[in-house]
Parts: structure tokens; C-alpha cells; sequence
């Protein structure tokens, strides 16, 4: 396998390292510190994305011009982004996912299939990272909160202070909080009456989003074009 990778950070060096444990063959990479690597860098059979925003589109730029296929776990994007994206998948094989953890793939599959059984309780989201992490409220935890609120009809907060009143059944929270060196925790909490449910992951390294992004990049390449989930690649649906 021949990967190119998009961001050249601490996660970049990462996957290299488990790319090349794998036997894989590294052919180059490029960040938004050196955005002109992006227009002369060979194609790969697949690009392994944890940039930044600001890369976008030179990135675009280089899967159109090499036909490369794209795994991206690039966080903070907006809309427009995430709609280039998706129209990239009709030119090529692409997923974006803000977590390539098997466990979280998991966690959002388990609050899809119950989360709908809990409808009447109330629902609060706490995500904990790093001190240098530069994103608030995670990309996972915007996952989470999709499954929980799939139309989008909540009043999502992100804190509560003062008189504030007492909680309305639409509200759901969402908190982030930021210190030493945690690689990320997420828990989902359920109340009901008389009763808590609980769900928390926890990622002791990034070693474990590295790897997700490589089960995806096998499984991605020699598909057609189409923007696909980390579902329909891992649980095959």
C-alpha cells in the first residue's frame, strides 16, 4: 500500500510509523507550513488526512490531480468544507470521520440503535482532552450529539450559569473541558427518573485513531467513488 500524508504533526508522524510497521511505503507528505508539497507530490493509493483546515484546498487539489483516495480525520471543519468533501466522493473513494477509534464507532452505534428506547430522559454530553487541543466542543462529541439529535431539533448548550431556570426536556448539553495531557474521553450521560445510564470511552494514546485510519485506509481502497462512513466499513451496511 502507497500513502501520502496530509499533515505532518504529531499524528501525521503517527500513522508513518505504523504505516511503515505495516510494510506499507510512506511516498510523501505535505502541511500547511509547506502547502506548495501538495502540488508536486506523487499519487498514492491512498491520503491519510490530519491537517488542519487551512490545507483544504491544496489538498483538494492534490486528489484531483492524482486520484487519490481520501480517509480524513481533520476536525474543525465547517459546512462548506464537509460539502466539498462530499463532493469529492463522486470523483473519488472518500471518508471523514472526527474519530477512527473502533470503540467510539461502536459507542455511536449503540446510542443510534437505544438512544431512541431513552427519548424521554434527559441527555448531557462531557468531553475531556489535552491542553493544547485548539477545538471546542470535539468533533466526537459532535458525532455523539448527532446520534442523540439527529434532526437537529435540540437546544444544544454549552454551559449554564446564573438564574438559567430549570432544564427544558429539548436542551441537551455539551461541555468540554480542557487539561494535562489526555488523549480524549467522552461520556454520554442519560437521566431518568430515579435512574442514571452512563457510556464513556476513553483513548489512553493516539495510537488508537491512528490505527482506525489505517483499517480504513485497507478498506477504502479499491472501492468506487462515494463519501462513505466508518460504519458502512467497518459493520459492512
Amino acid at each position: 500500500m502507497k500513502v501520502f500524508l496530509s499533515g505532518y504533526g504529531k499524528m501525521g508522524r503517527m500513522l508513518e510509523e505504523l504505516a511503515l510497521e505495516r510494510g506499507w511505503e510512506v511516498v510523501g507528505h505535505a502541511d500547511i507550513t509547506c502547502p506548495e508539497a501538495y502540488e508536486t507530490a506523487p499519487g498514492a493509493d491512498v491520503c491519510l488526512d490530519f491537517s488542519g483546515v487551512g490545507a483544504l484546498q491544496p489538498l483538494l487539489g492534490y486528489l484531483h490531480r492524482t486520484k487519490t483516495a481520501l480517509v480524513s480525520g481533520t476536525t474543525g471543519l465547517t459546512e462548506p468544507d464537509l460539502d466539498a468533501l462530499q463532493e469529492l466522493g463522486r470523483e473519488l473513494p472518500v471518508i471523514w470521520t472526527a474519530n477512527y477509534s473502533t470503540g467510539i464507532a461502536v459507542f455511536r452505534r449503540m446510542l443510534h440503535d437505544y438512544a431512541g428506547v431513552l427519548a424521554g430522559w434527559d441527555k448531557e454530553i462531557v468531553e475531556i482532552h489535552h491542553n493544547q487541543k485548539a477545538d471546542a466542543p470535539s468533533g466526537t462529541a459532535k458525532l455523539l450529539l448527532q446520534e442523540l439529535d439527529p434532526e437537529g431539533a435540540a437546544t444544544v448548550l454549552h454551559g449554564r450559569e446564573g438564574l438559567c431556570g430549570k432544564r427544558k426536556p429539548e436542551e441537551i448539553g455539551v461541555f468540554s473541558l480542557r487539561g494535562g495531557t489526555v488523549a480524549g474521553e467522552h461520556t454520554v450521560y442519560f437521566f431518568g427518573e430515579d435512574e442514571t445510564l452512563q457510556i464513556t470511552h476513553r483513548a489512553a494514546s493516539r495510537r488508537i485513531f491512528a490505527a482506525g485510519a489505517l483499517r480504513a485506509a485497507q478498506a477504502i481502497c479499491g472501492r468506487g467513488p462515494g463519501f462513505y462512513t466508518l460504519d458502512e466499513l467497518l459493520f459492512e451496511i
